[in-house]
């Protein structure tokens, strides 16, 4: 093990954490598999998520070692970043990372597990008269982390949990290495829509709600979020399945 930094409020897992390189593969419980893995662990009383970024390529080890701040390092550093402009996502609670000749080779990002799904999926089908309260309360969300200059890249619907707080929607960003911080004018925030999963009338009120809350023009947005949109599933669709129905008007 060559680098091991760990939030100081979790100190009191640094015997779990060294021993997680050497028993990660036999033990906790598979959630993802991919060319990263993705384990939860039951951990004095906590429930824990680890991530392992998979071996990178080699001209990426050498950039990732020298040049370039690993994605486990930017996953555990940017919740500090977000916690402090108030948007949600799992605290973090440590980064690991292994060398090999020097080079990087795993690395790990251990966080606390979020209680919150990824109902974003769910709602591929539903037309925005089912949906208006979760859309509302969502594209004020986006809007909000705009106004406070971050903007997630790969905003998909995996990576945007959503739950209940005090009886109002509440969502958590997560897998948050690829992040921007600055400002964010209206035509790039309506094109962070554009990956997610959902019929137009979903897309034409959440640009709606959006508009109205960053004080820009409705029928702009509109456009922007549709063509953007457009422009993303025509491309994916070309390549890829598209595991719900999709339509363009």
């Amino acid at each position: 093990m060559y680098k091991r930094l760990i939030n100081p409020k979790y100190t009191h897992l640094t015997s779990f954490l060294e021993k997680l390189p050497d028993v990660f593969e036999t033990s906790g419980e598979t959630i993802y598999t991919g060319r990263n893995l993705i384990k939860v662990f039951e951990v004095e009383g906590l429930t824990v998520n680890v991530k392992r970024y998979g071996v990178p390529l080699l001209i990426n080890r050498f950039a990732y070692t020298f040049f370039r701040k690993p994605k486990g390092f930017r996953a555990y550093t940017y919740p500090y970043i977000l916690a402090e402009r108030g948007i949600n996502t799992p605290e973090p609670i440590a980064y690991m990372e292994e060398r090999s000749m020097g080079l990087i080779k795993y690395s790990y990002f251990v966080s606390i597990q979020s209680p919150y799904k990824s109902f974003l999926y769910e709602i591929g089908n539903m037309e925005v008269d089912e949906i208006k309260e979760f859309t509302k309360a969502f594209a004020l969300f986006t809007s909000d982390m705009h106004k406070k200059d971050v903007y997630h890249k790969d905003y998909s619907p995996g990576n945007i949990l959503c739950g209940k707080k005090d009886g109002e929607y509440d969502f958590c960003l997560v897998d948050i290495n690829r992040m921007e911080f600055g400002p964010v004018n209206v035509e790039k925030g309506c094109a962070n829509f554009a990956r997610l999963w959902g019929q137009p009338s979903f897309f034409r009120y959440l640009a709606k709600v959006y508009a109205d809350d960053r004080d820009a023009d409705v029928n702009e947005c509109i456009e922007w979020v549709m063509h953007y949109r457009k422009k993303f599933w025509k491309y994916y669709s070309g390549k890829y399945k598209v595991r719900y129905n999709l339509k363009f008007d």
